[in-house]
């Protein structure tokens, strides 16, 4: 079993702020390949499925971003699911809106969340899956911006990055994550 977490945070009013592109990200997996209705477990809200022969467990921790990581070792400990089979899903202020990568293991970056992944599983080489948000161009400024939702004006680019995502899951379960991130970049128009 793979253990896919969407990062972002649990209230409603922050549901579509950049910070929760994480939990964008699972919740269009979770709909496009058919997945369980979302419950609540691991002090989080799971959904389940198969996607290419793969089973997965989808995880939106609804402990705040900054305690994420006690959800997923939660999850993880229940499962034994190993360290390498768990992914992250979140969202990423060095990357232009709407580009994507994919890196295992590394730093938090300053990212609360994979801060809280890295103390509570002991171990930072799970897979991150790097979710384009942009950079306000300011320090002072990216509180403000993360903490914002999308402007309409960015809506339908976003709508396209997450089906682009959701399409090209079946690519990251068969652990091809270069061919995942060409399969986005190609439905997204992104030039290489």
């Amino acid at each position: 079993m793979l253990l896919w977490t969407g990062l972002g945070n649990p209230e409603p009013g922050m549901r579509r702020q950049r910070h929760n592109i994480g939990f964008m990200a699972v919740d269009r997996i979770a709909e496009r390949h058919g997945f369980s209705p979302w419950r609540a477990r691991f002090r989080g809200e799971t959904s389940d499925g198969e996607i290419g022969g793969h089973r997965i467990l989808l995880l939106k921790p609804m402990t705040y971003m900054n305690l994420s990581g006690e959800s997923v070792q939660k999850a993880a400990h229940f499962f034994k699911i190993p360290v390498v089979d768990i992914t992250a899903f979140h969202d990423e202020l060095d990357l232009a809106f709407g580009r994507l990568r994919v890196k295992r293991g590394g730093g938090a970056a300053g990212h609360n969340g994979l801060r809280s992944m890295d103390r509570c599983l002991a171990d930072p080489g799970y897979q991150r899956v790097r979710l384009g948000i942009g950079h306000p161009g300011a320090k002072e400024r990216v509180t403000g911006h993360v903490l914002g939702d999308f402007a309409k004006v960015e809506q339908n680019e976003l709508e396209a990055f997450l089906d682009a995502v959701a399409d090209a899951a079946p690519l990251l379960a068969r652990g091809e994550p270069e061919a995942f991130m060409t399969k986005i970049a190609m439905l997204c128009g992104e030039k290489r």
